[in-house]
């Protein structure tokens, strides 16, 4: 099941195994359960530390769990964890086996301490990106607490149950048997959800602390890197973020960032927390930014959702964009539920169905030929005359024969049962004829709005809703700065995002030292 080379790399890693481990298997006769079978009796001949056994008790055919022996089963796997979810099982093996996580220990405890009992579900696509760290997040919390288990399902092997509970969309989590959440999550915020104190004592912590030098508001390129750029000018730093890593964690393959031939989103986001983190910056994570305003003392104020209120002697926003939506009826109630904006992480969903793409750019197109490969057939709308993706592109689209492109179209609403979509409604706007498609997803694919609602009132923005901002970062209000895809910078790119943000924290350093001093 495994080649050599994952073999000698992984018998490296269960060389840090502290206590024996089982891997508890329930196999029916189908070729997947071999494969379940075999990659179980690789694992087992890497350390003499794992043992494997059937029992055939789990209600999903094929699944294993991963438990210490003579102990009850927490970390369940139901599929073949390969692809993006390999690192999600080796991780399963170590701390099952004790070695420690790399978690701050105030969360660890935490976790600990959460009272009750939880038994998580999580249904993902092995092609997903964002699933794998709700699938480590929910078991780490099984290894750290008894009364917390979690079992990974592959939505596309076990397709009548996904049919049955009606999920169009990955990473979807339930808690004893009812919906939980869906998308991306990360272990912060599962626990705050499921720990309903959390929200309340960290807002009393964030209110406690004193006031910022250079406070910077958003976690994504532009505001790690302003972040790095406050700090290593020696002045206290903090970034609150709604989720660090911001829209980069939804990207998937990333090939011009200068000098790194090929990464992703959640390795790059990563590498910037990273990066951050090695500096002395307060990272405080999880946390919406809702109102901008100027207190008594002369400070610039960052109001919460949580209730608490930050300040700072200069503010950097970064809060980036987000996608857009088509705003048609419909579009919100189903969401989720046929409705989608991340054809990657949920195409595998929509296996032998019929799809539309909303938008003809790059984004749009790529995403047809993606799903080309996995649905039935695709219906690309575009609203004006002609595609706008890149000819290349264009003449990929074009040579599959599962797909149709209809331009000069509005899409009007998407329609449902009640449950799910069944169909699309699109207006042509050459003849103003009304059609319907009968379909069962629609994927969302016509760019980025900025996250600056919050802002409205205070700063001057563009009529996109951009932050209008100088050659230097500033915004309408002194010592506010603003970098990266929330500004009127052109081309959002995460490249020009980094700069933008070294930039504004230039100029923020540049407004500190030359502010009156304080008497």
């Amino acid at each position: 099941m495994l080649d050599a080379t994952i073999k000698t790399q992984l018998k490296a890693y269960l060389e840090r195994l502290q206590h024996p481990i089982e891997l508890v298997a329930t196999l029916d006769d189908s070729d997947k359960a071999q494969e379940v079978r075999g990659l179980l009796d690789d694992i087992a001949s890497l350390s003499d530390k794992v043992g494997v056994r059937n029992d055939g008790s789990d209600k999903r055919k094929p699944s294993f769990a991963v438990t210490r022996p003579g102990e009850t089963a927490r970390i369940g796997f139901s599929g073949i964890p390969m692809g993006h979810e390999f690192t999600s099982l080796v991780l399963a093996l170590l701390q099952t086996g004790g070695h420690p996580a790399k978690v701050e220990a105030e969360l660890i405890e935490q976790i600990r301490a959460i009272p009750g009992t939880f038994h998580f579900e999580t249904f993902i696509s092995l092609s997903c990106h964002n699933c794998p760290d709700v699938v480590q997040a929910l078991n780490l919390m099984s290894v750290l607490n008894p009364g917390i288990s979690h079992t990974m399902i592959d939505g596309a092997l076990f397709q009548d149950e996904v049919n049955e509970r009606k999920i169009m969309a990955v990473p979807t989590v339930y808690l004893n048997g009812e919906p939980f959440g869906q998308g991306r999550m990360t272990l912060e915020e599962i626990i705050a959800k499921v720990d309903s104190g959390a929200v309340a004592r960290e807002a009393e912590k964030l209110a406690a602390k004193a006031a910022f030098d250079v406070l910077v508001v958003g976690g994504g390129p532009a505001g790690a890197a302003a972040a790095i750029y406050a700090a290593r000018k020696g002045v206290r730093t903090g970034v609150v973020a709604e989720r660090f890593g911001g829209q980069v964690l939804d990207t998937l393959a990333i090939e011009n960032f200068i000098s790194v031939k090929a990464t992703d989103g959640p390795k790059l986001s990563a590498g910037l927390e990273q990066h951050v983190r090695d500096y002395e910056v307060d990272i405080m994570n999880l946390q919406r930014a809702e109102q901008l305003a100027t207190g008594a003392d002369g400070l610039t104020e960052v109001r919460l959702a949580s209730g608490a209120v930050l300040k700072s002697k200069s503010v950097i926003i970064s809060t980036g964009a987000r996608w857009r939506e088509m705003n048609v009826p419909g579009e919100k109630e189903y969401r989720g539920r046929g409705v989608a904006y991340c054809p990657h992480c949920d195409g595998p969903l929509f296996k032998g169905k019929r799809v539309a793409v909303i938008g003809g750019g790059n984004s749009g197109v790529e995403a047809a030929i993606d799903l080309a490969g996995v649905v039935a057939h695709v219906t690309l709308i575009e609203f004006d005359k002609a595609l706008r993706a890149d000819a290349v592109l264009q003449k990929k689209l074009f040579s599959l024969p599962n797909v149709k492109v209809i331009t000069h179209a509005l899409t009007t609403e998407a329609t449902g049962d009640g449950e799910k979509v069944n169909g699309l409604v699109y207006q042509d706007r050459t003849s103003n004829e009304v059609h319907t498609l009968e379909l069962e997803g629609i994927f969302v694919q016509i760019g980025l709005l900025p996250n600056t609602d919050w802002l409205k009132g205070t700063i001057a923005l563009s009529p996109r809703g951009e932050i209008e901002v100088d050659a230097r970062g500033q915004t309408s209000q002194p010592g506010v700065f603003a970098a990266g895809d929330c500004t009127t910078v052109p081309f959002k790119q995460i490249i020009i995002a980094m700069g933008e943000g070294a930039k504004a924290s230039l100029s923020a350093f540049d407004h500190l030292i030359r502010s009156p001093v304080p008497a």
